[in-house]
């Protein structure tokens, strides 16, 4: 049963007791890469790498080794819109595991020795990402999609501002955005409600202001170009296809859920792969993907090719989106989805990891839990004509935007 608390300090918490030895916990933040201030590139991710390098309490190899030495893990990452630190443990070092949590969200130092040293690993990593292809066309994707506008910064930043960046402009960041109501505390696993909540509000400082949430504004972008075209030095040609879609909460997300993944889920039986890979053997990886905002949303789907079978490869996505806006799904072939999409949630509810941060992520930004049972019930109640207006509203190949890596 999922239960929630809101503490004096405004920090909420929210927990699903379950049985089992291993605990599950987290810190989620609403401070994500579109509440950066346009001088701030790349901040709230290396915010995130500077919370391991030291605090009021701790150096950075105390920080490293405090749940190692029990077994547990410690890690974080950061999005458009949250900054998420967790943690797996046994269920007698839960103390631990929060004290350590609270100490490097709350009290972190950003000593200046340690952004000069961190900064260089970022750096490698934008260099490792900007290696990768097939990562990289999505962040240009969606800076095509929100030119302009916030979510269209990339998660890792500007090398060359990074290195600009000194203990006070981290801190200046922290400040702004890293207040205990902006914050959710988020426990998956045998603990009472009562015993989390006393932890917290010994960890947790009280204020007399309390910062609300702010506002975000979904993106109104303009003049999108149907066709794009970025020069890499690649071996394959990557390809990415999609549109913005509705926010998360909007009640057309899950008929929108249901039929990405029936064209190209993680199924090796989307109809992307049948007829991309397994009929015309044009592709390793064809997959669609779908992103949910708070506002907005992207919908893509992504290959890579020879270079020579791009418009072919093109046409057959064409065809499959078209199968989808011609005509309703048959009752056996919308049963099939709905089981095979059902089945496939209820075994990701198995890493008690992914569930416990999204339980956290979606308190955070919505202020509302979900069940599996919920969730289940939502899929089993869309019927295919839904399916077939939604297809034609989001699938017009005058909403399509594409990319391509030629």
């Amino acid at each position: 049963m999922i239960e929630t608390e809101t503490l004096s300090s405004g920090l909420r918490i929210v927990a699903d007791r379950r049985r089992g030895d291993v605990v599950y916990c987290g810190i989620a933040v609403d401070a994500g890469t579109r509440d950066e201030l346009p001088e701030e590139s790349g901040m709230a991710h290396f915010v995130e790498h500077m919370s391991f390098k030291g605090t009021a309490h701790r150096r950075a190899w105390h920080i490293l080794n405090r749940m190692e030495v029990v077994g547990g893990e410690l890690n974080a990452y950061t999005g458009k819109e949250a900054t998420v630190y967790y943690c797996s443990t046994l269920r007698q070092h839960l103390n631990r595991a929060l004290d350590l949590l609270f100490d490097i969200v709350i009290h972190s130092a950003y000593p200046q020795r340690e952004i000069e040293k961190e900064v260089e690993v970022v750096v490698d990593e934008i260099e490792s990402y900007n290696d990768s292809p097939s990562e990289l066309i999505y962040d240009d994707f969606e800076s095509i999609l929100f030119k302009g506008h916030p979510l269209g910064r990339n998660i890792l930043g500007d090398a060359e501002r990074l290195r600009s960046y000194l203990t006070e402009d981290v801190r200046c960041f922290v400040e702004r955005l890293y207040h205990p109501s902006r914050m959710v505390l988020f426990v998956y696993g045998d603990v009472p409600m009562s015993r989390i909540v006393k932890m917290a509000e010994r960890l947790c400082p009280s204020v007399d202001t309390p910062m609300l949430p702010h506002e975000r504004f979904a993106p109104c972008p303009t003049d999108i170009p149907p066709l794009s075209a970025i020069h890499r030095d690649t071996h394959q040609a990557h390809v990415i296809i999609g549109t913005t879609t509705c926010p998360m909460g909007d009640s057309r997300h899950t008929g929108l859920h249901l039929l990405n993944n029936i064209l190209g889920g993680p199924g090796m039986n989307s109809r992307l792969n049948i007829a991309l890979r397994e009929r015309n053997g044009l592709v390793y990886t064809v997959e669609s993907t779908l992103t949910s905002y708070t506002d907005t949303g992207v919908w893509n789907i992504y290959f890579g090719c020879d270079h020579q079978d791009v418009n072919r490869c093109r046409k057959l996505v064409e065809r499959e989106l078209q199968r989808l806006t011609d005509a309703p799904l048959s009752p056996a072939a919308l049963s099939a989805a709905k089981r095979q999409l059902k089945g496939q949630v209820a075994l990701s509810w198995e890493n008690g990891e992914n569930v416990a941060i999204s339980m956290g992520r979606r308190y955070l930004l919505m202020n509302k839990t979900q069940t599996l049972q919920e969730l289940c019930e939502r899929i089993d109640a869309v019927d295919a004509q839904q399916l077939c207006d939604l297809a034609r509203q989001m699938f017009a190949p005058s909403r399509l935007v594409t990319l391509i890596y030629p």
